[in-house]
């Protein structure tokens, strides 16, 4: 998955999006950021949104059952991971993948998990905080060995 991929979904599902949100093209538009004739265009198939307006509506509509089916439960971390095109750090606690995650490996504490949806990889370490977070399938495995390589 890449931004014009993500741009092109959130743009096809954003009149779903707003109305399972419950709000009308002109609140939404005030909401995320565009004109009302912006929306329009976008909610029409005429213009795709700016990946600054996808990410926008992502994160405040990340609850939404059309986002979580676009992109699992954290669908922050799947544009974090696209925008950074990969991600290593730490202290970003997850619930351990119970839902939308499976596992890939699992070995000395950490675990290399792949979501069902977007296909991207994540590193998680014992206490469920994500290490590693990257679409590229090669990279996330040679960094599962680095980390649990014991010295």
């Amino acid at each position: 998955m890449n931004r014009d991929e993500i741009i092109r979904l959130v743009s096809d599902k954003l009149r779903l999006i707003r109305t399972e949100a419950g709000y009308t093209q002109d609140k939404m538009a005030e909401i995320i950021g565009v004109s009302k004739k912006t929306l329009v265009q976008i909610e029409k198939g005429r213009v795709l949104a700016g990946w600054s307006t996808v990410v926008t509506i992502c994160a405040l509509f990340r609850e939404t059952e059309t986002v979580q089916f676009l992109f699992g439960s954290e669908p922050l971390e799947v544009l974090e991971t696209v925008a950074r095109e990969g991600i290593d750090y730490r202290k970003m606690k997850t619930f351990g993948g119970r839902i939308w995650w499976r596992e890939v490996s699992r070995k000395n504490g950490f675990i290399l998990q792949q979501n069902i949806l977007s296909k991207h990889f994540r590193i998680l370490d014992d206490k469920h905080y994500r290490v590693y977070s990257s679409f590229d399938e090669k990279q996330s495995k040679i960094r599962f060995k680095e980390l649990t390589k014991i010295d």
